[in-house]
């Protein structure tokens, strides 16, 4: 790598790692409420579970078979089978149960409790089924034989104690920890939350994430294209994006180049946001109006190090912060906190490619920090990765640079994917990885190590 030292611009570039610790110092996690069980899908859990009962809480079966005593059927093959007489049937979910004495044997399905007497199950491929015939490929449903739960069945196979016997608290013992807090709760998870019978779970809710797009040149999906539109492509990026994070996220159509009609929709918004994302309108054009339209509806964080500058917009004392970064893409950035509650709001550049880095660099952070989550789950994982490439990789000096890459675990190798231009989306859509090329690095040579973020 070649470096460079970082250029005066005249104004103050905030870096990355400054900008994230603002948005995460100003971002609390939301607080707890009790949920059913698949509402809580996707929170992070807030109390350590105990099992209540053992799981499962009775010696059960794991096959179709037949509960038998060991001794009955000690030698048993299919020249010299074992004889029992069967003295009822034991179903899932029975209540009374018969006694197996010797010489004797009980019809008993998957999961149903193993009755008094008996000591372990002999699947039904080992006996004749009560047919009297050959081995049996499977029961006869109770409701078409209902003679079957009586009369005799040969055994053709020996079977050890507990053969095919689920013990009672072979899974969980009561008294155990069930989930611990911070765990998040997917579909596994919910599943034994019910087996030990918790209809609801304390939990911090899934983050309501609203993202709007700005600009009188976007046109909805599905729609015509007219002269010098484009269609509206971050507002579905960055809601999917919401989505992978944990958020529950809700996309608003785009919005015209208008100070209060952006404003009138961002405060009709509110009502349903734990966080604000916006994308466009945060340059220095004449029609970027998303700090315009913000400096009546914002209050300022308060975070300590921001330093005020010709880009603060002052409102009632407070400030909003519009700051350029020292990274590419993504150098135009604004967070602020709006409303009566205070709600995090994040102001993203227009560009696809920036938007989207700018989402996985700080937006991200934001909505699993608000869900909860330990710091070491706060950001997406790195790695360090060979550079594979044909030429060297340019970056601009005193610049944080996220290029799209291809990463190869089994080699350790991180291929670029297109060029550096912010508004690749068709590259964006093959990388599964961003490239870090540090501030003070201006060519990346192939063969040289970097930091990889991974974006799945």
């Amino acid at each position: 790598m070649s470096s460079s030292a970082p250029q005066d611009t005249g104004h103050r570039l905030w870096s990355v790692d400054e900008h994230l610790a603002d948005v995460l110092g100003a971002v609390r996690p939301l607080e707890p409420i009790e949920l059913q069980l698949l509402d809580a899908q996707g929170c992070v859990l807030v109390e350590d579970v105990t099992v209540p009962v053992a799981l499962p809480p009775f010696d059960n079966s794991s096959m179709d078979g037949y509960a038998v005593r060991t001794a009955d059927v000690q030698g048993a093959s299919e020249e010299f089978p074992a004889v029992l007489t069967v003295v009822g049937d034991v179903a899932a979910g029975s209540g009374e149960l018969p006694t197996v004495g010797p010489g004797e044997a009980a019809r008993i399905m998957t999961g149903a409790p193993l009755p008094p007497g008996a000591e372990a199950v002999v699947p039904v491929e080992w006996t004749d089924g009560g047919t009297g015939g050959g081995a049996a490929a499977g029961m006869t449903p109770a409701s078409a034989a209902p003679e079957q739960s009586g009369g005799e069945v040969r055994v053709h196979r020996a079977a050890e104690a507990r053969a095919h016997v689920r013990a009672r608290g072979s899974d969980v013992q009561a008294g155990d920890l069930a989930l611990a807090a911070g765990t998040v709760l997917g579909p596994p998870q919910i599943a034994l939350l019910a087996a030990i019978g918790r209809g609801t779970v304390r939990v911090r809710p899934r983050p309501r994430v609203v993202v709007l797009s700005t600009g009188s040149e976007l046109v909805q999906p599905g729609e015509p294209l007219t002269a010098g539109t484009i269609y509206d492509s971050n507002s579905f990026a960055l809601a999917a994006a919401a989505r992978d994070a944990g958020a529950i996220a809700y996309r608003v159509g785009a919005v015209a180049d208008d100070a209060d009609t952006l404003r009138s929709t961002i405060e009709d918004q509110l009502i349903r946001a734990d966080l604000l994302v916006t994308t466009g309108g945060v340059s220095v054009g004449a029609y970027d109006v998303v700090k315009e339209a913000l400096s009546s509806v914002g209050s300022a964080l308060s975070s300590g190090s921001a330093d005020p500058g010709e880009d603060d917009v002052d409102v009632d004392a407070t400030r909003i912060d519009f700051r350029k970064l020292a990274m590419q893409p993504g150098k135009p950035q604004g967070f602020g906190t709006i409303g009566p509650d205070h709600t995090p709001l994040l102001a993203l550049p227009g560009n696809p490619v920036s938007s989207y880095v700018s989402f996985e660099l700080f937006v991200r952070p934001a909505i699993r920090a608000l869900m909860g989550l330990p710091e070491s789950e706060v950001r997406r994982p790195s790695v360090r990765a060979v550079l594979k490439a044909d030429t060297a990789l340019g970056s601009p000096a005193g610049r944080r640079q996220f290029l799209r890459g291809t990463y190869d675990a089994e080699s350790g190798t991180v291929s670029p994917v297109g060029g550096s231009g912010s508004h690749l989306i068709a590259a964006l859509a093959h990388a599964d990885s961003l490239m870090v090329v540090p501030e003070d690095v201006t060519s990346v040579e192939p063969g040289t190590e970097l930091e990889v973020i991974l974006l799945c």
